[in-house]
């Protein structure tokens, strides 16, 4: 199922033995475009430490109480790797991060989840075979994470092939992979403007410095887009 991304912010995150918090933003591989992490706001319960909650461990959306539901405890979260809030997440934390769930590393395999096309959604008895032999064995060159903020990326420019044209202003997420099939975005005024859907995969590239998402589309072929209407959480065709 498809989903707005700027449906889910401010949600409640739910631990198995009570709630962590709330979404405050989501990290995506810009590479893969690929959801890799729901960034936590914890409130007061574990204030000045970002919390990031992988796909492994989210289990399903409670539409009716809004309510993402994480297959982890309060425990587990808390004594999980920390990650300062002002600094970008680095290959190395993510390899810690992935060995203290004992769950497969992402950026190893051909499928968009490394060895498979999915977030596993349950823990495994003890961390894989190949992760404790990648963490005694030789250790090769790290690459970089690549994560952006959804946040941050929300409101970027959009340069057409012939032209500026609108700006990012939501993405569409399959809920099953985690994968983002289609980026919203806003022509015209930012008041007045239409919305339409264009495919990831007509992106060409991102400038963090310019603030601005390149695609490999004209200003009309943008134009005529399919429209986007914001649609109740799990509608969005």
């Amino acid at each position: 199922m498809l989903r707005s991304i700027k449906q889910l912010f401010g949600d409640k995150l739910g631990a198995s033995d009570g709630e962590i918090g709330h979404v405050k933003d989501f990290y995506f591989d810009d590479q893969n475009w690929a959801v890799r992490y729901v960034v936590a706001d914890t409130g007061t319960w574990l204030p000045e430490r970002q919390v990031l909650i992988s796909p492994h461990s989210l289990v399903s959306l409670d539409q009716a109480g809004k309510v993402l539901r994480v297959n982890l405890t309060r425990k587990q979260i808390e004594d999980s790797p920390s990650i300062e809030s002002h600094k970008p997440v680095s290959r190395q934390y993510e390899e810690e991060y992935y060995r203290y769930y004992g769950w497969p590393y992402y950026w190893q395999g051909d499928g968009l989840w490394g060895l498979s096309g999915f977030p596993i959604l349950e823990l495994p008895p003890k961390p894989l075979p190949s992760e404790s032999a990648t963490a005694s064995g030789p250790q090769p060159k790290r690459a970089d994470a690549h994560l952006r903020s959804a946040q941050a990326v929300g409101g970027y420019h959009l340069q057409a092939s012939d032209g500026m044209i609108g700006h990012v202003c939501d993405f569409i997420m399959d809920d099953q992979n985690w994968a983002i099939r289609q980026l919203v975005i806003k022509t015209g005024h930012r008041f007045s403007g239409k919305e339409v859907q264009i495919p990831t995969r007509k992106v060409d590239r991102i400038s963090y410095p310019d603030s601005t998402v390149f695609v490999n589309l004209t200003r009309e072929a943008v134009e005529q887009s399919p429209d986007h209407h914001l649609a109740t959480v799990g509608t969005v065709d």
